[in-house]
């Protein structure tokens, strides 16, 4: 066995004591609470920003939503939101642009959905007027649909 392998013993006689903690080096109770009050000064009296009632989570976009909600395929018993037929809802100062789909082009409401949809929608209070742009790219799929109208097709 080579030197260079070998195993070393130290011997230690003594080690010197870590410093104790003293208690006038500590933090007073007042010095604690003035370091939170710095830390914290302003959130509690802050108020969230107004939501905007036409972007995603407003009133004025969830009631444009669930009035979606009511409209049924006649063919399917779900309603056309949960069917993934609706891609885009933009709201700009009362006017809505719903954009859809329908399962295929030759769906025999093709003709009628999009009026619907817009009456609907344009019923909405708050909802100026109302315009559906109905688009057949991206194709509809089963894959669009939400996982409540999937379980309600017996599909999940």
């Amino acid at each position: 066995m080579s030197e260079d392998s070998s195993i070393r013993v130290e011997e230690v006689t003594s080690v010197e004591a870590p410093p104790k903690a003293r208690v006038a080096d500590a933090e007073t109770a007042p010095e604690k609470l003035e370091r939170k009050r710095d830390y914290l000064e302003g959130f509690l009296t802050a108020r969230p920003p107004a939501a905007d009632p036409n972007a995603v989570g407003g009133d004025l976009y969830e009631a444009v939503i669930n009035a979606l909600k009511d409209i049924y395929d006649p063919e399917i018993p779900v309603n056309i939101y949960d069917l993934g037929l609706i891609y885009n809802v933009e709201i700009d100062e009362g006017h809505v642009m719903v954009t859809m789909t329908l399962t295929t082009p030759h769906c025999p409401v093709a003709e009628s959905m999009p009026g619907e949809v817009e009456l609907r929608v344009g019923a909405v209070p708050g909802v100026g007027d109302a315009e559906v742009n109905l688009v057949w790219d991206p194709p509809w799929s089963p894959a669009n649909m939400s996982d409540e109208a999937r379980l309600e097709l017996g599909m999940l």
